[in-house]
């Protein structure tokens, strides 16, 4: 069997489906995560570059490369296989604050038909029994971007969406039942703190440090996910 799971960014599986994803991975399923936005911009400016230097990385750094590492060492924590698509993240392609990062899709981000296109040439060469997304909790734009770009490609694919965390601690519960509730265990829930753990870029800026991490990591006893067409 095997399970496809498309991140909109390099850490969004990781932080909602982890504990499903090393579950899958012990049952002998084949688990690749395929994250979409990871494309490099050689000198960011702007808001694109302050998203850098926010989390104590001067200018000189390669951000993404950074962050691409950090994925493969996540998924090796989760036993999965990382794939890196090569499109631009928001800040990237004109959403110039915090604010538009959460608002509406600009007139000219045109870039859903292309990472759908990408996206059915990945599921054609994996032939995933299972696909997972984002449910798109936070209402963040790149989400919003991959959500209608799965559902463009994967018509033919059962799709199940994760509730996006940490967004979901902070969003209220989703009004429709969910197909799959994966329980975590001591080993599963151990391997999703590891993997979130990889992402040290990110941590201080989305929890205030890996301890925090862990700990709001260790109160969660279920992923919930959510059929695709109940959107």
């Amino acid at each position: 069997m095997k399970l496809l799971a498309i991140s909109p960014h390099l850490d969004d599986a990781a932080f909602s489906a982890g504990g499903l994803l090393a579950s899958r991975v012990d049952q002998g399923w084949d688990v690749t995560v395929a994250t979409c936005f990871t494309g490099n911009v050689a000198q960011p400016t702007g808001f694109a570059l302050a998203c850098q230097l926010d989390k104590g990385l001067g200018a000189d750094v390669d951000y993404m490369a950074l962050r691409r590492a950090e994925d493969h060492a996540a998924c090796e924590a989760l036993g999965a296989r990382a794939t890196h698509l090569p499109f631009l993240e928001a800040p990237h392609r004109g959403y110039a604050s915090a604010k538009m990062l959460f608002a509406a899709r600009l007139p000219d981000d045109g870039i859903v038909g292309d990472v759908a296109a990408t996206l059915a040439a990945v599921l054609a060469a994996e032939r995933p029994d299972l696909v997972l997304g984002p449910l798109c909790l936070g209402n963040h734009v790149d989400h919003h971007v991959v959500l209608e770009a799965i559902r463009r490609s994967c018509a033919d694919h059962t799709v199940l969406l994760w509730e996006d965390w940490p967004y979901a601690d902070r969003e209220d519960r989703v009004a429709a039942m969910p197909a799959v509730i994966e329980y975590l265990t001591s080993e599963t829930r151990a391997r999703r703190i590891a993997a979130c753990a990889a992402y040290t870029s990110q941590l201080g800026f989305q929890f205030g440090g890996v301890e925090a991490m862990t700990e709001r990591t260790e109160r969660i006893v279920e992923e919930r996910f959510y059929p695709l067409h109940a959107f």
